[in-house]
């Protein structure tokens, strides 16, 4: 295995420097671990990644296709935010969507992130802000259960610090856009709270590549590193 593949830590200003850290750590740093869908995978076992102003610019890194393509990111964006998807959850075409597991959690459909913007109300300094989206009934037996697990909030110095837990995470082709998304939420709420967007915590369990991506990353640390130059 690779030296240095478990507990890595990444701090950067924007989120947009953030993903393109993790990329390069998990590229350079990954220890060689198999997958359950039969490929191989580049692995960081619990990677940490703090983004200081989550709304600093360039939120969105150029050499991300799948953000690039802007109708791609405002889909993403209306599926977490406004639950354009839950009703084909409701109807067993897909297993779940975060948005039903925060705002609409089964089977009593609570509003998590409600209860969140009412806890810090109540008391901004609470450690008990949170929402999780795993339910065991439901997730134990599937193939695809969330890799969103948590997110915990808490405000200081009259800014909403958010955090999110990953259980795992395509570093290369999820976590661009699950940052940008989650961020939209903790401004979301900031909004609610009528408080300021302060860090963003990103914390993933198994950060990894896949061995299908990996002539894309090849292409991807190429351009980044001629951009340097």
């Amino acid at each position: 295995m690779v030296e240095g593949h478990i507990g890595v830590t990444i701090k950067a200003r924007t989120v947009s420097e953030a993903w393109e850290k993790a990329v390069l750590e998990c590229w350079n740093k990954g220890a060689n671990v198999p997958t359950e869908y039969g490929e191989m995978s580049k692995e960081l076992l619990g990677l940490l990644v703090v983004v200081e102003e989550p709304f600093a610019e360039p939120r969105i890194h150029r050499g991300d296709l799948l953000v690039a393509i802007r109708e791609s990111l405002w889909k993403y964006y209306d599926e977490v935010l406004r639950g354009t998807l839950d009703n084909a959850v409701k109807e067993g075409k897909i297993h779940y969507t975060y948005h039903e597991r925060l705002f609409c959690y089964p089977p009593k459909a609570i509003n998590q992130i409600e209860y969140i913007i009412s806890k810090l109300q109540q008391a901004s300094f609470s450690r008990r802000a949170q929402a999780i989206t795993w339910d065991p009934e439901k997730d134990v037996n599937v193939d695809s259960p969330p890799c969103l697990q948590r997110v915990w909030c808490t405000i200081r110095d009259m800014k909403l610090v958010f955090h999110t837990t990953w259980r795992s995470r395509d570093i290369f082709r999820a976590m661009h856009m699950n940052m940008l998304a989650l961020t939209e939420l903790q401004k979301m709420v900031a909004e609610h709270l009528k408080v300021k967007v302060g860090p963003y915590l990103d914390f993933t369990n198994s950060a990894h590549i896949y061995e299908k991506t990996y002539s894309d990353v090849v292409h991807f640390k190429r351009v980044i590193e001629r951009r340097s130059h």
